[in-house]
């Protein structure tokens, strides 16, 4: 071992306030304060880490006590110096609140501020992460702060400044340290580079001081770590940085955004796993694919200027890769993928298995076109809303899509028959005719006829995690649905066991059925049961109690179950009701009612005849 060997963080910490990067209005006080001796009692340094909090304690001390001062550039030659440079306790003592920080270590320092300094003209205690002080070490040393002994300093530094009592804050001069800009740590990394003599890219260095938070501390250290990878061959690159760290490559984020977009589920699946067997975890994966997104839309929003590379964090070149990649996509569509991404995220930090909401997120943003295409149908249909139309449809984004429905033709005639009287010009202000046809086709089934299925539909609703709705849609099936009593049954082992009474998805349950009734007596999450049906039943016959409608018509008009309609089924249909109709007219018998003509038809085509008031003609 190297016992000469000095980390880089350590061996270029700044020892005169000029070498401090950045923060110029703190140095521009601090030696101000110094030049018109107007050195106050108690300081209070604050700001995230790796921003120069300590090192600029440890200057403002050496500036005070160096033997040719109270001066803003200390020689670092006398002993004073020397002994705050290595640290030595003699008149400037640091401590660390967190392993310091009882009462007890309070009262310590309240009897040794009373003693002289030994060789200076100042003791200075400087105190890191003071936050971690107790009420009572804190109230402890409120009288002796205020109004401490002659020549004496106190120095605060921490990087939660809302954890620490007011009433000592009111008695510090406070200075809030700034996150150092990724300029300033790029060209501060290069200096170091060049006097170590490592074999660095430019690129490698924006991409450490763009992940390093504004830290310096931070991006020197991850410096140091790259600097055994050095070779006069070849350059350290930022894939040498992505393997050191385990982050995903700009290469690997690119393929599954593009397989995203594209909707393509499988190839999205491939890449996850071959991403997923090099060794990194499901958070990070989507964290990395978070900020790709991030990067995506402020170029989408800014139309990919070059001068927004450092914004996005990306060099030239990947700036134009993603930029070809954008073309295609809209930006709310990318605005979808990120809070989708960011749901998922707080998912994963729940769950007991992270692969699994891995996958199902994946999935989920892959299937890009369709969910963007029906938020944005929703969107339409709440302008709709809005302009007080007399009959709308309520489309929610999370119902899965059928299958497209068979004879188009019919829906765009039913359309062209509608009254001029209706609110026709009203949905023209919105949305055009060919929009809501096109939307209209491929859109999920309104709510079911079954009662229970509508109460179902509006129980998932109340469910706030889009995830946890979508697992419910797929797994779950209603047995009962009360204000007395609710009961859900889910056949997979797995998704029970998170569901079920004991499970950590169950309060989701829980807080969808008290909002969909006020206040659910009984809730109960269980495997199917043979008296399920049975139950089912009895809410149906409860149903079938209501009154029915004044006249029925003469035949029998069963409705057509099946989801798609053949071109004969609807021609068959179209005979039955002229004949039902020709029928009334020779009986002197009101029409068939529009209730029981849309039984005739699939919910899409009868959706379109409700919001436009049309009917279907020859």
């Amino acid at each position: 071992m190297n016992k000469n060997y000095i980390p880089l963080y350590r061996k270029y910490r700044p020892q005169t306030i000029e070498q401090i990067v950045g923060q110029e209005h703190i140095k521009k006080a601090l030696a101000n304060a110094i030049k018109m001796d107007r050195i106050s009692h108690a300081y209070l340094f604050t700001g995230p880490r790796g921003t120069g909090k300590t090192s600029t304690a440890r200057i403002f001390a050496k500036s005070l006590n160096c033997q040719n001062g109270p001066t803003i550039s200390p020689c670092n030659e006398c002993e004073n110096c020397k002994n705050i440079t290595n640290s030595i306790p003699i008149d400037v003592i640091e401590i660390d609140a967190a392993s310091n920080r009882s009462v007890n270590d309070a009262d310590e320092i309240i009897q040794k501020v009373a003693l002289a300094p030994v060789q200076s003209r100042y003791k200075i205690y400087i105190i890191d992460e003071v936050h971690m002080l107790t009420n009572q070490a804190f109230n402890a040393l409120l009288k002796t702060l205020e109004e401490p002994p002659k020549n004496v300093i106190f120095i605060l530094a921490t990087t939660e400044v809302h954890k620490v009592l007011d009433t000592i804050k009111s008695r510090c001069q406070r200075f809030d340290f700034k996150r150092i800009t990724t300029d300033d740590i790029t060209k501060h990394l290069r200096y170091i580079s060049d006097k170590e003599e490592i074999n660095i890219t430019d690129d490698a260095l924006s991409y450490i001081a763009q992940n390093a938070a504004g830290g310096m501390r931070d991006s020197i250290a991850l410096l140091d770590q790259l600097s055994v990878l050095n070779s006069k061959e070849s350059a350290i690159t930022t894939d040498d940085i992505n393997n050191l760290l385990g982050r995903l490559s700009f290469k690997d984020l690119t393929e599954l955004f593009v397989s995203i977009t594209k909707s393509e589920q499988n190839n999205a699946l491939d890449i996850l796993n071959k991403i997923y067997n090099s060794g990194n975890e499901p958070i990070q994966i989507l964290s990395n694919l978070l900020e790709y997104l991030r990067n995506s839309l402020i170029l989408k929003a800014t139309s990919g200027e070059a001068e927004n590379t450092i914004i996005v964090q990306l060099n030239a070149e990947q700036s134009k890769i993603l930029n070809d990649k954008l073309k295609d996509i809209e930006t709310h569509q990318i605005v979808s993928l990120i809070d989708k991404c960011a749901s998922y995220i707080k998912e994963l930090k729940l769950t007991s298995n992270p692969k699994l909401w891995l996958d199902v997120a994946i999935l989920d943003m892959a299937n890009l076109a369709q969910n963007t295409k029906l938020e944005d149908l929703q969107k339409r249909i709440s302008m709709l809303e809005s302009s007080e139309q007399p009959r709308m449809v309520n489309v929610s984004p999370y119902n899965t899509p059928p299958a497209p429905v068979a004879k188009p033709e019919v829906i765009k005639t039913a359309v062209k028959q509608t009254p001029k009287q209706t609110a026709e010009p009203q949905i023209k202000q919105t949305v055009s005719e060919e929009e809501v046809l096109t939307d209209a086709v491929p859109m999920s089934k309104p709510s079911p006829t079954s009662g229970l299925k509508n109460q179902w539909l509006k129980f998932l609703e109340c469910i706030s995690s889009f995830p946890s709705r979508a697992i419910l849609k797929q797994q779950a099936i209603p047995v009962k649905l009360s204000q007395d009593e609710v009961i859900i049954t889910i056949k997979n082992p797995s998704w029970l066991k998170q569901f079920g009474q004991d499970g950590s998805k169950h309060s989701c349950i829980v807080d969808a059925a008290n909002t969909m009734f006020g206040s659910a007596k009984k809730i109960i999450v269980r495997a199917p049961e043979a008296g399920d049906d049975k139950l089912r039943q009895e809410k149906a016959s409860e149903e079938d109690e209501k009154p029915a409608p004044a006249q029925a018509p003469k035949k029998d008009l069963a409705p057509i179950q099946s989801k798609k309609i053949s071109n004969s089924d609807i021609d068959e249909a179209i005979e039955n009701k002229n004949e039902i109709e020709q029928s009334d007219n020779e009986d002197s018998q009101p029409r068939i009612t529009k209730t029981a003509e849309s039984m005739y038809h699939s919910d899409e085509v009868n959706m379109v005849m409700d919001l436009f008031e049309g009917k279907i003609i020859d």
